[in-house]
């Protein structure tokens, strides 16, 4: 039994020393479950600090980046009320010296006018002493010379007559000869400058093709970032690309005609296009060489079909057909060439001539102009070059060699090429087609002056070299008249393009009529 007991208590105190220990290792966990829980919590409260302080510096940054910003619009926007004041102090002080002129002007006018006032009174008075001093002297002469005045008068002018009569006729054939010398001076003047005048804009008129842009955005894409496309458009096509102030339009300039088509063609491609770089610029200039190339040959054998000449060397129609972008003084030369073929052809039928033959030598009288761009020597030389290579008519080669006289005509037929082609460029419209251009020119300088207020009439001369302003002279004072010219000129050189320069004449003119 007490061996029981002492089990008993073994197992008590076993059990005891256990529950202790466990509650030891509980209070163990407890506070290592605490210690890491605070871990966690000073580690959370650590990382909110940090995640605090970035979004306080992120707010910092957008802050000062949103006040560098505003700052900048600030200045920006008081750099241009500065350069507005600017302008504004600048027009003012402009508008007060041309307020000081008017005024000095005005000050001189009224001193000038009490001036010839004066002068006018001055020359009465003297002009009433002269006549009577005249009346003493010819009551004098009259007693001296027992003449009345009225005959005193006759003979003294019938002496004077007499007098001058020869020395009147050497001045006047003096005058005359000078007059012719002078003439002959200045027709030669204006000659040579007509001369000059009209090489300058057929030179203009052959060489230069102005593309419409439906706005001047186009510009930049056309140029490219530093100018990458326009030297491959340059460098592609052949043809200089002149990007200005012209509003929306770009000038291309080349003496090659079919170049000059060729690329106006693919800068109206690039212009459509929305990707325009190097080789996209490549692909479309090969593209609108074949299309031009196609072009050419339609127009070859469209002509050659409408004028009958018979059957003929492809190479020749290509060539004919390259006519169709060549001028001559404004006019194009493969219809010039198809007038001149017609004229020449009716004209042998008349005479009972080869109107076949006649209407071959006048298509191809001009035929060397076609690739004048291309080889050495004149146009007349070329094509005679030409037709020998493709075996023509000896009749064909005499009259493409004789139309300009640079050979003699040995057939009927070269003279009535000769002929032809004469009336076929002289003949009304037929050439200088610029002429539109400067009517157009010349109404805008006139509808630009006539929209003064003041302006009663407005006239362009001297080719629109000058243009003179009528104004309503009861509205209009002499300083005025000086402000007025001075806008319109302002005017004219804001919104006209024109070369040289224009003298703009403002007429104030009062007249007064009566009659009987």
């Amino acid at each position: 039994m007490f061996e029981g007991l002492t089990y008993i208590l073994g197992g008590l105190v076993l059990f005891g020393l256990g529950w202790a220990a466990s509650l030891i290792m509980s209070g163990k966990k407890l506070k290592s479950a605490q210690s890491e829980a605070k871990e966690i919590i000073d580690e959370a409260r650590k990382e909110a600090e940090r995640e605090k302080h970035k979004v306080v510096l992120k707010a910092k940054e957008d802050w000062f980046n949103i006040r560098d910003e505003q700052e900048r619009r600030i200045k920006s926007h008081q750099r241009k009320l500065d350069q507005i004041e600017n302008e504004i102090s600048e027009k003012e002080k402009w508008l007060k010296r041309k307020d000081n002129e008017l005024s000095q002007k005005e000050s001189k006018l009224n001193l000038d006018e009490r001036a010839v006032q004066e002068q006018r009174d001055a020359l009465k008075t003297k002009e009433i002493e002269l006549n009577r001093l005249i009346q003493q002297q010819n009551v004098a002469l009259s007693r001296v010379s027992n003449l009345s005045v009225e005959d005193a008068k006759e003979l003294l002018l019938e002496n004077l007559k007499r007098e001058y009569k020869t020395e009147a006729a050497e001045i006047y054939k003096e005058i005359v000869d000078s007059a012719k010398e002078n003439a002959t001076k200045e027709a030669r003047r204006i000659i040579t400058m007509a001369i000059e005048k009209n090489a300058s804009d057929h030179c203009v008129d052959t060489s230069v093709s102005v593309v419409s842009l439906p706005s001047d955005e186009i510009k930049g894409r056309i140029i490219g970032r530093d100018g990458r496309n326009i030297k491959a458009f340059e460098a592609a096509t052949g043809v200089k690309v002149i990007v200005d102030d012209t509003p929306e339009a770009v000038v291309l300039s080349s003496f090659d005609p079919v170049r000059r088509e060729i690329a106006r063609i693919t800068l109206e491609k690039i212009i459509k296009n929305h990707k325009i770089n190097p080789q996209r610029i490549e692909d479309l200039v090969s593209h609108a060489e074949k299309e031009v190339d196609k072009l050419i040959w339609r127009a070859g054998n469209e002509v050659i079909a409408r004028v009958s000449v018979g059957r003929m060397h492809p190479e020749l129609i290509r060539i004919l057909g390259r006519l169709k972008y060549r001028t001559s003084y404004g006019q194009n030369v493969l219809q010039h060439s198809e007038e001149v073929a017609a004229l020449a052809g009716a004209m042998a039928e008349e005479l009972k001539l080869n109107a076949k033959l006649a209407r071959r030598a006048g298509l191809f009288h001009d035929i060397g102009k076609a690739m004048s761009q291309d080889m050495e020597g004149t146009h007349t030389q070329i094509g005679i070059e030409l037709a020998k290579k493709h075996h023509e008519d000896s009749v064909v080669i005499n009259a493409i060699a004789s139309h300009h006289e640079d050979e003699a005509a040995t057939s009927l037929i070269s003279v009535l090429v000769c002929a032809a082609d004469a009336i076929s460029g002289a003949r009304p419209g037929a050439r200088r087609d610029t002429l539109d251009g400067y009517v157009r020119r010349i109404e805008s300088l006139e509808k630009l002056a006539d929209s003064f207020d003041l302006v009663s009439k407005a006239y362009a001369i001297s080719a629109g070299r000058e243009v003179r302003v009528i104004v309503q002279p009861e509205k209009v004072s002499d300083s005025q008249a000086d402000l007025l010219a001075s806008d319109i000129s302002n005017r004219i050189k804001s919104d006209l393009e024109y070369p040289g320069q224009i003298k703009v004449t403002v007429i104030r003119e009062t007249r007064a009529v009566s009659y009987a």
